[in-house]
């Protein structure tokens, strides 16, 4: 399938701000199940520093505001091939050991009901534990957006038995951890047939398992991603692969607005090589 892809972020200011340096992980590069035929990045009243692969292996880019703007904005676009692979990423490659996504973090930290949810996952093979898992999350959190906020933790959307994908995602990860499996964070974007238009991107998790390797599980929509899904970046949570983050000088109030649009451009022949990256400044 060949996915067009926009995401549009915006920032508006109440008064001029006198320094604000932002992080973009808004680039998808080839990876099993997608390959990526032409990105864009442009960037207005911003300037783009520096580009770099971090360590858990997402570009990024580190752009400044221009000082005295009261708004600035980033629109990355572009064409991506996929396939449909069930899930299933393989081997892990990366610098970054396999054992730190074991580790903690302050938004998967586990809590009494993440303990137990994890327990209640039964199957006869890891595999089938976490797919039993996904479905468990699925149910007993409705997806429900303004009822938690980029800062709620895995225990506190449990809780409250209703958030969003990135609530999801960050249980399952919690979960999967204290069995004793390698679990990460997954931002990217969904196809939904019907609602090319959408206010925010999608988030996942990925499990490592024997045998297997990396397999996603998104349990918002219970399913593990096909070729509707195209990933942008990972890490052991939310943080490590946002979108857009960053810092403002200066006491203001910010008001964001995001335009995502994921639309199917028909079925494609697969590709051995993809296109081209670029990242401009206007």
């Amino acid at each position: 399938m060949r996915l067009k892809i926009s995401h549009r972020t915006e920032y508006h200011y109440d008064e001029p701000v006198s320094y604000a340096l932002q992080r973009l992980r808004l680039t998808p590069t080839n990876q099993p199940g997608q390959t990526v035929l032409n990105w864009r990045t442009l960037v207005e009243g911003a300037v783009v520093e520096v580009a770099y692969d971090d360590h858990f292996g997402n570009r990024t880019h580190l752009v400044s505001v221009d000082a005295n703007r009261t708004s600035f904005s980033v629109e990355a676009s572009g064409e991506v091939d996929t396939d449909d692979k069930a899930g299933v990423l393989g081997a892990h490659q990366s610098c970054v050991p396999l054992w730190l996504y074991l580790r903690e973090t302050p938004l998967s930290k586990p809590g009494k009901r993440v303990r137990d949810l994890a327990k209640s996952a039964t199957g006869e093979t890891d595999l089938d534990r976490m797919h039993a898992l996904m479905a468990i999350i699925h149910e007993s959190v409705e997806y429900r957006p303004g009822e938690t906020h980029v800062e709620t933790s895995a225990e506190e959307a449990l809780e409250r038995g209703k958030g969003v994908c990135q609530d999801h995602a960050h249980i399952l990860i919690s979960a999967a951890r204290i069995l004793g499996l390698p679990a990460r964070y997954v931002s990217g974007y969904l196809m939904v047939d019907g609602h090319p238009e959408q206010t925010a991107s999608h988030a996942w998790a990925d499990v490592h398992l024997t045998g297997l390797g990396w397999v996603g599980f998104d349990a918002a929509n219970k399913i593990c991603p096909d070729d509707r899904y195209v990933r942008v970046a990972s890490g052991l949570c939310y943080p490590d692969a946002a979108p857009v983050s960053g810092l403002v000088h200066g006491a203001v109030n910010e008001t964001l607005k995001v335009a995502v649009t994921v639309e199917r451009q028909g079925q494609t022949q697969s590709q051995s090589q993809g296109g081209q990256s670029q990242t401009q400044s206007q």
